[in-house]
């Protein structure tokens, strides 16, 4: 699923009122975040959470896991269903090659935001829609390139201590506590937040 394949599709219509035209989504997870976002933008769905396994395949790129974990996370709901299209999304962080996904606890989360500090980290975001009557699937990746300023332990130590950081890949939310420590993103904003909404 590629952004000129997606923008063909509309023709003169526009977003908007392909927006209103379609049918009703299932997302496949149970992020908040996602749901915000879909909500935010109008286009009506329900949340039906996937439960899969997320592990990490030994030797797998950041680009595989995201796309290949939407791809099942979409699957898994749309082999449910008799008709729907089904969105999968799943999104990692990646800085110098080290793959940060969802901390394990509150000190692996100020290991990651240690790792971030000062640099430049890129946000992978796989997604895929699966139509249930066919088993068609679209697939496509978004990648958003994000600077954080330095961060001293203290700062860490308070950005962790917040509690709401350990169910967010790289262990942070750009649309909380960590936008004071952001100088600057190149790429889809959203896609930080969890869903590059334009790709899908």
């Amino acid at each position: 699923m590629e952004n000129e394949r997606v923008s063909q599709a509309w023709g003169e219509a526009g977003p908007v009122r392909a927006l209103e035209g379609m049918r009703p989504l299932v997302l496949a997870s149970s992020s908040p975040r996602r749901t915000e976002i879909l909500t935010a933008v109008g286009w009506p769905f329900e949340a039906q959470p996937a439960h899969i396994d997320e592990t990490r395949l030994e030797g797998e790129s950041p680009e595989d896991f995201v796309s290949r974990l939407a791809r099942a996370k979409a699957e898994r709901v749309a082999g449910t269903r008799l008709f729907g299209l089904v969105l999968g999304a799943d999104t990692t962080v990646v800085v110098d090659g080290h793959v940060l996904e969802k901390p394990r606890d509150e000190e692996d989360a100020r290991r990651m935001l240690r790792l971030m500090s000062e640099r430049v980290h890129e946000v992978l975001t796989g997604v895929a829609l699966v139509s249930a009557e066919s088993g068609r699937v679209a697939t496509g990746l978004e990648r958003t390139r994000v600077r954080f300023a330095a961060m001293t332990d203290e700062e860490i130590a308070w950005h962790v201590e917040t509690g709401s950081v350990l169910d967010k890949a790289g262990a942070y939310a750009i649309q909380g506590r960590a936008a004071l420590f952001i100088e600057g993103i190149e790429g889809d904003y959203w896609n930080v937040v969890g869903l590059p909404v334009r790709l899908v």
